[in-house]
């Protein structure tokens, strides 16, 4: 039996499984910036993406295979101006029972037996900041011109005679370095003289 539900509650992440009869089971979240608010310190500032979830539920296990599609907004980290990603990220969570305490790896949760509910939230978070890519930036040319000249310090010619200075200096120092090894050499020998 194939059964779809949509799950309209904003901040509700959560499977009710113990109702459920073992077999496929499809359930559909939409994901908005208030499941990135809270958490603590998460660089998504808005987000607007659709899980679909199919839950399939066995006598031992629950197995949810996960597809989340969307976008989120993050800072850009040339401009820092709102910049929107796209997110499609699919992956498969494994449910399994156990009567102790075990550690969640992102690819399987452990519940205790008389949990009723799957709480979806965290792996929904994890999947998203995972599926994005390391440098977050506008496309280009999409960056607000204004804030990348407040944090162009320096242009390129600027940077690359600022580099050869530092290298001319860093000679000169072993240059010094080595003449003083000298003198105290010398002065090490004329002290064993006397």
């Amino acid at each position: 039996m194939h059964k779809h539900q949509l799950i309209a509650t904003m901040n509700n992440y959560k499977i009710a499984y113990k109702g459920l009869s073992e077999g496929v089971h499809d359930f559909t979240f939409e994901v908005d910036g208030a499941l990135f608010e809270a958490f603590e310190n998460s660089e998504i500032l808005g987000a607007d993406c659709r899980a679909t979830v199919q839950l399939q539920r066995g006598a031992a296990q629950l197995i949810a295979d996960v597809r989340i599609e969307g976008e989120v907004v993050v800072a850009c980290d040339r401009c820092l101006e709102d910049c929107a990603l796209p997110i499609d990220y699919e992956g498969q969570l494994v449910v399994k029972f156990s009567d102790e305490e075990q550690e969640y790896d992102g690819e399987v949760l452990w519940l205790f037996p008389g949990e009723p509910e799957l709480d979806l939230a965290q792996y929904i978070y994890e999947s998203v900041i995972l599926s994005l890519p390391y440098q977050r930036v506008h496309a280009e040319g999409e960056c607000n011109p204004e804030m990348l000249e407040r944090f162009s310090i320096v242009s390129e010619g600027e940077f690359s005679a600022i580099e050869a200075e530092a290298a001319r200096e860093e000679e000169q120092q072993a240059v010094k370095g080595e003449a003083w090894e000298k003198l105290a050499a010398l002065k090490a020998q004329m002290e064993q003289e006397d």
